[in-house]
């Protein structure tokens, strides 16, 4: 009997949404930046991919961020304010709902930071219910690169196609599809339902 795949899903702009503009205008309420500026700072700045990727602790990309912008809030204060950026996207988590109804096992996969993990877990129930989770600041390496994938392969127990793995960006999808895995662009619920469906995975 074929053994069923696991399902695998990205985090920002698959199961939540996210705003850095929300951390930008209080972040610069103790700074010596406007928001408009901490904006593009705060969510594209190399700083992010060293603390995502594990190179920067909390405490060294709270005094980083600190000598960048002149935040002059305690770490509590920052890290507050840097992680209130998340909104639930609940037609892809009732589509996860429904998935583990059918006793198929999903993990998340995220390019992420310790930061932003705690709060998804305290205020969003929904990220209980996966079989397991990899973080690029916990693995040492962000998605695209293959030591991300090879540590979910690792954890799952699973590899080619026994993997299912939904995520927005196209060069991640693409590095999954590299490896074998089933491999979709999520762009809406709907899409993505039409997609898995196809596959045989969900009933028309």
């Amino acid at each position: 009997m074929k053994e069923a795949p696991v399902f695998i899903f990205d985090l920002g702009k698959v199961l939540v949404d996210f705003d850095y503009r929300r951390a930008a205008q209080k972040v610069a309420g103790r700074s010596a930046r406007p928001p408009a500026d901490l904006h593009g700072f705060l969510g594209t700045s190399p700083l992010l991919v060293e603390y995502e990727s594990g190179r920067l602790t909390r405490q060294g990309f709270y005094e980083a961020v600190c000598q960048a912008t002149g935040f002059h809030g305690s770490p509590g204060e920052f890290g507050g304010y840097f992680a209130d950026i998340f909104s639930e996207m609940p037609e892809t988590i009732a589509l996860h709902a429904e998935l583990r109804r059918r006793g198929f096992k999903t993990y998340i996969f995220s390019n992420t930071n310790d930061l932003a993990v705690e709060h998804v877990r305290r205020n969003f129930p929904f990220f209980a219910h996966f079989d397991g989770y990899i973080f690029s600041y916990e693995v040492g390496a962000m998605k695209p690169l293959p030591a991300i994938y090879e540590a979910m392969e690792k954890l799952c127990g699973r590899s080619g196609a026994g993997l299912v793995y939904l995520d927005d960006r196209a060069e991640n999808v693409a590095a999954g599809a590299a490896r074998g895995w089933q491999a979709i662009l999520h762009e809406s619920a709907g899409q993505t339902r039409t997609m898995l469906a196809s596959l045989g995975l969900l009933p028309h």
